[in-house]
């Protein structure tokens, strides 16, 4: 599995503070659906239409298909990126998975900052997720919620 984030800019150049505006966008993270993940135990390996290529393609797949698991963890680390421990503390999120993620495809996480509401001394974030792979098809939608500076 590759992945890319700017891994030279420290964390402070994109936390999300109470200052932070709405239209605000997150920096993704990328992921390549690489296969031998994908048939760990951790991920799928219960289901061979996750690893194996022979089994998916016997099924109708073009190719074993990613877990949701995997794009929502790929989710969950771009939103750590940028809320740090506030990520942990009374956070919401929701995702709908609506394409398959095929092996080998690369897929890249966003957010944008939707709605900024005010609560105790900071604001709780909504913010619009979604993850896409290099044609600019989305895999999975959603949004979370995060208190900041609460």
């Amino acid at each position: 599995m590759t992945t890319t984030t700017s891994a030279d800019t420290p964390a402070s150049a994109y936390r999300i503070t109470p200052a932070t505006p709405v239209g605000y966008q997150l920096m993704g993270v990328k992921k390549k659906a690489a296969i031998q993940l994908m048939g760990s135990r951790l991920w799928g390996r219960f289901n061979p239409n996750h690893w194996d290529p022979v089994y998916a393609a016997e099924t109708g797949l073009k190719a074993p298909i990613q877990t949701g698991e995997m794009s929502s963890a790929y989710i969950a680390e771009m939103c750590v990126n940028h809320f740090g421990a506030d990520f942990f503390r009374n956070a919401r999120v929701v995702c709908k998975y609506v394409a398959s993620t095929l092996a080998n495809e690369v897929i890249t996480t966003h957010g944008v900052v939707r709605e900024k509401t005010p609560k105790g001394k900071g604001y709780r974030f909504t913010v619009d997720i979604w993850a896409d792979n290099e044609a600019g098809e989305k895999k999975t939608v959603g949004w979370v919620e995060v208190d900041v500076g609460v």
